[in-house]
């Protein structure tokens, strides 16, 4: 079995035939096809279920995907280790994330300390930046929350309260600061569900039997923006991701009571990998600045 074989067969798998996967590594069809045929042959299995013009991974080659992206994300650190003596001179890193306001602080620090290193930014919910790792599509995820989650490291990197911001007429919008039962029945901007913005302020409310009026679910922070500028609710967000407006201002609650953290996720049998301990150095080399 070689890495040839192992990279054909990952190509076939992804792109769903021969003739995308050859023309994806620059092979001709045959030449494609005959390395997928040899690990077959050798090994006296089938890999792929041939249906026209499309094919699919058999149950075995199910089972071998994940261990040929492990053998094929091993050869690439070999090959970024040995090429450039480690110094990290080329070579690609895969960032997964569930928003942009850290993961882009540390990208932009990341591509000055290695400016020859190609960064990707993938965005999506928790969940599917854990898949995403589990199936290396991604090197290193930016997650919202600590997450149990067994084969994965988790490192800390920021913790942040969370603060209300309100339309300049509503009562709130005179004081620097509000406790946080005084959210008992007023008009609350909540975010839809999986939020770590809405998870921590509704640990924090149960806490104390406080209970808003829900006056409208939003997805995104630029709508929750939008309904608090228009006063239809109190809007709450994560400090380190408000963007002042002149249309509300910003609340504190007092003690600080419900906070978001961000964490820092890989595969554990990656994290020495030079290429993620290189970003997990820079990341948190940003974090102590």
């Amino acid at each position: 079995m070689s890495a040839t074989q192992i990279r054909a067969f990952l190509a076939v798998a992804q792109h769903g035939s021969f003739s995308a996967a050859a023309r994806a590594m620059g092979l001709s069809q045959p030449t494609l096809t005959a390395h997928v045929q040899a690990l077959e042959r050798h090994h006296k299995i089938e890999l792929f279920h041939r249906k026209g013009q499309r094919v699919e991974p058999t149950s075995v080659g199910q089972r071998l995907l994940p261990i040929a992206r492990q053998i094929s994300a091993l050869e690439l650190d070999a090959f970024n280790l040995l090429h450039d003596s480690g110094e990290l001179q080329a070579g690609e890193l895969k960032l997964g994330a569930v928003g942009p306001f850290h993961v882009i602080e540390m990208a932009d620090a990341y591509r000055k300390r290695y400016p020859r290193i190609d960064l990707s930014i993938r965005m999506g919910n928790s969940a599917s930046v854990f898949k995403d790792l589990e199936a290396y599509a991604v090197d290193i995820g930016v997650l919202a929350r600590f997450h149990e989650a067994p084969g994965f490291d988790a490192t800390p990197y920021a913790r942040h309260a969370l603060i209300l911001f309100v339309h300049l007429g509503h009562p709130f919008a005179r004081r620097g600061s509000v406790k946080l039962e005084e959210l008992h029945q007023q008009p609350l901007l909540q975010r839809e569900l999986g939020s770590s913005t809405r998870r921590a302020l509704d640990q924090a409310l149960r806490g104390l039997d406080v209970v808003p009026k829900i006056v409208m679910e939003l997805g995104s922070r630029e709508a929750l923006r939008e309904a608090a500028a228009r006063g239809i609710g109190i809007g709450v967000v994560s400090e380190a991701e408000f963007i002042p407006d002149v249309r509300f201002v910003p609340v504190r609650i007092e003690g600080d009571p419900a906070v978001t953290e961000t964490y820092l996720y890989c595969l554990e049998e990656r994290r020495n990998s030079r290429t993620l301990a290189s970003f997990f150095d820079v990341a948190l080399a940003l974090r102590g600045s």
